[in-house]
């Protein structure tokens, strides 16, 4: 008999489910767990070769007649920003972003809570509970931070100390490469500051003050409205079946 140690992964495979970005398609999942100690290495490994993370699960699409889902990394040091992004920085001069330890709050709930009923009403994640979010913060055995974007009110100074409303939140890993944002939510209310292009042009910029390389974006669709915004973040890597490609248009 095969002896298989705790630490070496071992891959599954869902059964065929409804895809939530294109209409008629299926979707499967090839994952894996995230645990013991090397965790963290093992998702860098994994995030290098199209996986994402959500809670101890490393999982990517594993569909038989489909290929539109595309890992995207932004080349961080190298990135444009467009005209339209420069005008979103300046519209957000009032935020102020802290990255901070991956600890749930009520407050996050709430914006979390408004965001699902407002953004995503019918999806998977509709009836996801306090306890529910907790866990999907918490439940990490990797380097998982939290960024809190706040308005910076009248007289304060963005010195690192709570201040302001929360706009939003990134859930966040801190790879040896680069930032894998998992999840993102913010006010489903204040649509003119276009809060999450705003937020990965903040996490652009601050993988470049921590000395990494890229910002993973998640799964790039073709044909999917809901993933088109992924495409604009240039120069940017897109994984291909013979590996990372360039993409600067």
């Amino acid at each position: 008999m095969t002896q298989h140690s705790r630490d070496t992964p071992q891959f599954y495979l869902t059964s065929p489910s409804p895809c939530p970005y294109l209409p008629g398609k299926e979707e499967r999942k090839v994952f894996t767990h995230l645990v013991g100690e090397r965790a963290g290495g093992l998702n860098d490994l994994l995030t290098h070769g199209g996986f994402r993370r959500s809670q101890s699960i490393a999982y990517r699409p594993a569909c038989e007649s489909c290929r539109a889902c595309i890992s995207v990394r932004v080349v961080a040091e190298e990135f444009r920003p467009s005209r339209n992004m420069r005008r979103i920085s300046e519209r957000n001069d009032d935020v102020v972003a802290e990255m901070r330890s991956a600890t749930p709050t009520s407050e996050q709930y709430s914006v979390f809570r408004a965001y699902l009923d407002a953004r995503h009403r019918d999806g998977g994640m509709a009836d996801m509970t306090v306890l529910d979010y907790a866990m999907m913060v918490e439940d990490s055995h990797v380097d998982t931070r939290l960024v809190e974007y706040r308005q910076l009110q009248p007289g304060g100074n963005g010195n690192g100390h709570r201040t302001g409303t929360l706009l939003g939140v990134a859930l966040t890993d801190v790879l040896n490469d680069g930032l894998s944002m998992v999840y993102s939510f913010f006010d489903p209310d204040d649509d003119v500051r276009s809060l999450g292009t705003f937020m990965i042009i903040d996490h652009v910029y601050r993988a470049q003050r921590m000395g990494l390389a890229y910002v993973y974006l998640g799964y790039w669709v073709r044909g999917s409205r809901k993933m088109d915004y992924k495409g604009r973040f240039l120069p940017q890597e897109r994984l291909m079946p013979q590996g990372w490609m360039r993409v600067e248009l």
